[in-house]
């Protein structure tokens, strides 16, 4: 008797911190709705142990912005954004330039995604007997963690008064992902918190999820695996994780050797944007 209770509180405890866990991804004020974009949505309002909160209006992740509006870079201009960290291929580059309003720093962060080409991995796809093998690999690769998102916390760390910084890629969930991953690790956001943002992809990102999901499956890839490739899964970011802390023990010590967060930076990176 005494089990099954603890069991059932155990279930009730768990149930709360998660939905408390999805009132704060899903707050209101974290979407950034625009005309030619989706899945551009704020980081801040996460909790940290020490009682503060990540900034709101400071960090933002999003999908693809070449299409935005003249209004979209209006509410651009409104956010202060100063810094565009943009993570996709120069493939995926050069057929979709951000679009940008004037006088925001643009910083391409390939590494990683040189050889991203869609056509060749729509094609591995297909052929792939495990649907989510080649999602799992990018996920466990660390070889190119420092050259990617190093320069982003560099950025990050120069940004004056209340400007804005954005980091992206096509759909804001992988390379996005990660990068969101690591940057709220720095500032000590809990990683169940994390995994929660990392899956509201696919809320956020639905629309443009569907439309590629169609377009995929006009090139021939079974719906499955399309669907599959397309689901921010907290499985895959889990992956990731679990690489880095076997990799160098814990996430602090390869934020501090691969991020160059030393103390000192760190301390200055989570004063600067958790209140």
């Amino acid at each position: 008797m005494k089990k099954a209770f603890i069991l059932i509180a155990s279930v009730l405890i768990s149930g709360t911190l998660f939905a408390q866990q999805d009132t704060l991804v899903y707050n209101a004020q974290r979407a950034v709705v625009l005309e030619g974009g989706s899945n551009f949505r704020d980081l801040g309002g996460y909790p940290t142990p020490d009682g503060r909160q990540v900034q709101w209006g400071r960090i933002y992740r999003s999908a693809d912005i070449s299409k935005l509006s003249d209004q979209d870079l209006k509410t651009l201009e409104s956010v202060h954004l100063a810094v565009d960290c943009d993570l996709r291929s120069p493939e995926e580059v050069q057929k979709a330039p951000d679009r940008l309003p004037t006088g925001v720093q643009y910083v391409h962060l390939p590494a990683g995604s040189e050889h991203v080409q869609m056509a060749k991995f729509y094609e591995a796809m297909k052929n792939s007997t495990q649907k989510d093998t080649l999602l799992l690999q990018t996920y466990r690769s660390t070889e190119h963690l420092k050259a990617k998102y190093k320069p982003l916390f560099d950025h990050l760390l120069t940004l004056k008064g209340d400007e804005s910084l954005l980091f992206h890629c096509t759909a804001g969930k992988d390379r996005t992902g990660i990068g969101a991953a690591l940057v709220l690790s720095a500032l000590n956001v809990d990683r169940q918190t994390i995994l929660k943002d990392y899956q509201a992809t696919n809320k956020f990102w639905k629309a443009d999820r569907e439309r590629m999901l169609q377009g995929m499956a006009q090139q021939g890839l079974d719906p499955e695996a399309a669907r599959s490739m397309l689901d921010a899964n907290p499985a895959y970011l889990e992956n990731t994780f679990q690489a880095i802390d076997k990799k160098y023990g814990s996430m602090d010590q390869f934020l501090e050797k691969e991020m160059g967060l030393t103390a000192p930076r760190r301390r200055a990176l989570q004063d600067k944007f958790l209140k």
